[in-house]
């Protein structure tokens, strides 16, 4: 008995050999591809006024925290965001051109960031152009296997000397 014993316990120690958990792989590079893509699906959201496919970017509920360039300071959760999105573009009747350049990713887990310059001609209810450039850094989580964007910041440099915003920062 003490033999079998023995031999058992052997044989769980050999068969356990392989069971070491093996380092997940690095998905970096995946990551920040679909990170990018994201971005490109915003790209052509804006570009479309799709509040929809905008929205669908973000993540759902109370969570999402956005710091805008315009008033007011801040917008918590996902119905209040929707609701800029549809007043922004509410003003802008007429063709957008928007690009997004100079993307940055870095990717740690299920959390990244990046940031980039986003730049839009806006057309308003007169025909007149409205040209803006901002900067972006976004933050995003990866929820059930799919980035989403949890926290976002725009903003625009200010001229110390005027004290006015600086909406074509080079």
């Amino acid at each position: 008995m003490m033999r079998m014993r023995g031999l058992f316990i052997a044989a769980l120690i050999l068969g356990c050999v392989g069971c070491a958990s093996k380092p997940a792989p690095d998905t970096t590079a995946q990551d920040q591809a679909d990170i990018q893509a994201l971005e490109a699906k915003f790209a052509a959201a804006f570009n479309a006024k799709d509040v929809n496919s905008i929205m669908a970017l973000y993540t759902p509920g109370d969570n999402l925290i956005v710091f805008d360039a315009a008033p007011p300071r801040q917008y918590n959760g996902w119905a209040a965001y929707q609701k800029d999105w549809q007043d922004f573009f509410a003003s802008f009747p007429g063709p957008t051109d928007f690009t997004l350049t100079e993307l940055s990713v870095t990717v740690g887990g299920n959390v990244a960031y990046s940031h980039s310059i986003q730049h839009g001609i806006l057309t308003e209810r007169d025909g007149k152009k409205f040209d803006i450039t901002v900067r972006v850094t976004d933050g995003y989580q990866k929820v059930n296997g799919v980035w989403l964007i949890a926290h976002e910041h725009v903003s625009v440099p200010v001229d110390l000397n005027t004290l006015r915003p600086v909406l074509n920062s080079q």
